[in-house]
């Protein structure tokens, strides 16, 4: 199994910061977020990774060669020409070539740090053949919406009341409403549609809305047991995301952290 990083965000809630660098090598506790990110998955087995990038692409590649890729290999996929979203940003990956046909992939997001057990991600994967979306019960305004069997029905905006799709034949009363959190594995059958999206540039959510329009290739919840995450998106955080940042580090530690 592959590894996808979606590094190419512009960062734009991290300024004045990300007016002279990427997002993914903003620094926390001594390591840029993009090294975060790359360990965690070699630490769970997956060395093959890609990084996508747009923003300041050049000092990207810089780093990972400088530091040899923190010990993966590392395949840049380029979107300086245009910025794809994340959505957007696979579809070209899998266009590409830089992933086989019929090769499962785990993507992230650069800027969300967690403690989270990628083995286990990827032992519910292996056991149910099923694409798994990595969601928590956080508390947020936009949510995804999953069935009784934690099948992804739909999303909704609660403080607007947006709900999509909008043939979503189960009312939202009768639906778990879960937050993601930036990460999945997706399946080869999942990733082959992806051609099917109109648009050059979207979202994850915008892919799995559409295959939720029509009802098939099944996305399943995955919602690990004492899941704790931050979503490093903000300028005004990053003390508090160099406080995680560190406590991830210290497993015992982060238990009892109320973050």
């Amino acid at each position: 199994m592959k590894g996808l990083i979606f590094s190419a965000g512009l960062g734009t809630r991290l300024k004045p910061l990300t007016d002279t660098m990427p997002k993914a090598l903003v620094p926390l506790a001594g390591k840029p977020l993009l090294q975060w990110q790359v360990e965690k998955l070699r630490d769970a087995g997956i060395t093959d990774i890609i990084v996508n990038v747009h923003h300041f692409p050049d000092m990207i590649i810089d780093a990972i060669r400088r530091n040899n890729g923190w010990g993966c290999h590392i395949t840049v996929s380029d979107e300086r020409d245009q910025l794809l979203d994340t959505g957007g940003g696979l579809r070209k990956v899998f266009r590409d070539g830089l992933l086989g046909k019929n090769e499962p992939i785990l993507a992230c997001n650069v800027d969300i740090l967690s403690n989270i057990n990628i083995p286990a991600l990827i032992d519910r994967y292996e056991q149910t053949g099923l694409s798994q979306l990595v969601v928590s019960d956080r508390k947020t305004q936009r949510y995804l919406l999953f069935d009784e069997e934690n099948m992804l029905r739909g999303w909704t905006n609660i403080s607007t009341g947006e709900v999509k799709p909008a043939n979503l034949q189960s009312p939202i009363s009768n639906l778990q409403l879960l937050a993601f959190s930036g990460m999945q594995i997706l399946t080869p059958e999942v990733l082959s549609c992806l051609d099917e999206m109109e648009e050059s540039k979207f979202s994850m959510i915008d892919f799995y809305l559409h295959l939720c329009d029509s009802n098939r290739t099944p996305l399943q919840a995955f919602m690990p047991k004492g899941y704790k995450m931050m979503d490093v998106g903000k300028i005004d955080e990053i003390e508090k995301a160099e406080r995680f940042a560190a406590l991830l580090v210290s497993p015992e530690r982060l238990e009892l952290s109320t973050h």
